[in-house]
């Protein structure tokens, strides 16, 4: 099958269009990490910390990671069932409307308009706009499995499935609302209930878009770039099927000491360390793959990514639990420790299992080897450092805050007010915006090495046609 008909320019389409999104992402935040500390860089009414967050978080999480998945779940798809995408002009026209759906979403989150919800600050409209795209990729997805020549349905078609039916329910659920004029809306729920959905919804989200997708790649790459099988085939659908059972139930465990009823928060606690168990499923997968040749870890720059990001996945699935007791959350609940241990995931998980994705794909389908492997392991310890420093500062920030916060004096008053204790985190802050510097610099050399391997498969390409004519 030659590689025209696995559509690869939708896949380019979205590899190149979510590594847009993300510069815009990393940007924002490089931004509003210095508004912590020099509150002057607020720059009223667009560009204040306000408006520029939910910016920071969606840029980067639909547009860089849902873009990623988009394209890297097609090019998994087409692969696994060997055969082309069912309808590939509905995937380019999905790759138009991605692209003006999250343009639409800035503009309007910059504008102010923003229904207060974490992670699902968009509109009423522009949700309707992202339940259109996920249909759309979920026809493709579905379409091109149940047509497949390929009978085995391999772990990663797994994962891949599970994003698509579980993110359309949570987000679908999450989202009803009444809308109150064209951009404004009223969620159906109220009260402890709306807060039980948002955050069942909210830690949803993450287990769906960060981690299932995420293991797919790695699935489907580790094997691929190492040129080992995967450990065990059992051990891998074992995990996915107790990780799918147990993230559904764990929601409730941010609300914590709240009105939420006690034996809610406490079944979300239970199933919070439940998941442990096939989180290092895949974990234990993954060491156990590469171990008949650990020396890869020093000759291939993809072993590195893939392993150092299953490893920050093992750390988070422990740190997540973890936090989840009792006696833990009442320290660092609503402290920096929480952005800190999301920080861990997103920038050392994910986005070192995409960008060793990418740096997988990119080659292979401009028919080239990457441009320069010293410029991807240079990538991989800056933001190796940088992922480490930023992370290791947020959470000594958030111990400090929840500390100071708790202290009091034998009368029972208050120790400090709430001004001293915002003033002893401003150095921690300085360091957290140093450390985004140097994870930066790290994405620079990622995206320059990329957009030179594709301007080298480009002449190669010339070249050859240039031969045949």
């Amino acid at each position: 099958m030659s590689d025209y008909q696995y559509d690869n320019q939708t896949v380019k389409g979205f590899i190149v269009s979510s590594i847009f999104w993300g510069v815009v992402g990393i940007l924002i935040g490089l931004w509003i990490s210095i508004q912590m500390w020099a509150p002057s860089w607020n720059i009223a009414p667009y560009f204040t910390f306000g408006r520029l967050r939910v910016v920071h978080t969606n840029g980067l999480a639909f547009g860089l990671g849902i873009g990623a998945i988009f394209g890297i779940s097609y090019y998994i798809v087409m692969r696994l069932t060997r055969r082309p995408l069912l309808f590939p002009r509905l995937a380019r026209f999905h790759l138009h409307l991605f692209n003006i759906a999250i343009t639409l979403a800035a503009l309007s989150l910059f504008a102010g308009m923003n229904q207060s919800l974490e992670y699902a600050e968009l509109e009423w409209p522009l949700d309707i706009g992202v339940v259109i795209l996920w249909v759309m990729f979920a026809v493709n997805v579905f379409g091109t499995v149940i047509k497949r020549k390929e009978e085995q349905m391999y772990i990663s078609l797994w994962f891949i499935i599970a994003t698509v039916i579980a993110v359309a329910v949570l987000y679908i659920v999450n989202n009803l609302a009444v809308p109150a004029g064209l951009f404004k809306s009223y969620s159906v729920y109220a009260g402890i209930n709306s807060a039980n959905i948002e955050w069942w919804y909210g830690h949803n989200a993450v287990g769906f878009i960060f981690t299932t997708p995420i293991l797919a790649m790695f699935y489907y790459f580790l094997p691929k770039s190492t040129g080992l099988p995967i450990f065990s085939h059992r051990l891998s659908i074992i995990s996915f099927w107790s990780l799918v059972f147990g993230y559904l139930w764990v929601g409730s465990h941010h609300l914590v000491y709240t009105p939420l009823p006690d034996w809610i928060q406490t079944l979300g606690i239970a199933f919070s360390l439940f998941l442990i168990a096939p989180s290092w499923g895949s974990v234990v997968n993954g060491f156990y793959t590469v171990a008949p040749e650990w020396s890869k870890m020093r000759t291939n720059y993809l072993t590195k990514f893939f392993i150092l990001g299953i490893t920050f996945y093992g750390l988070q699935t422990v740190q997540g639990p973890t936090q989840a007791l009792r006696v833990v959350s009442q320290l660092i609940h609503y402290t920096d420790w929480v952005p800190g241990h999301v920080h861990m995931g997103t920038m050392g998980w994910v986005t070192m299992t995409v960008a060793a994705s990418i740096y997988y794909i990119i080659p292979k389908i401009y028919d080239t080897e990457i441009y320069s492997e010293k410029i991807a392991n240079t990538h991989f310890y800056f933001v190796l450092v940088g992922q480490l420093l930023f992370s290791v500062t947020m959470w000594i920030t958030g111990i400090q805050q929840g500390a100071l916060w708790k202290a009091v004096n034998p009368d029972g008053t208050l120790k400090y007010t709430f001004v001293e204790t915002l003033a002893k985190n401003y150095p921690y802050w300085q360091m957290r915006t140093f450390a985004g510097v140097i994870f930066t610099i790290g994405m620079l050399y990622f995206i320059y090495n990329v957009f030179m391997t594709i301007r080298k498969g480009n002449a190669l390409a010339a070249a050859k046609a240039g031969e045949v004519r």
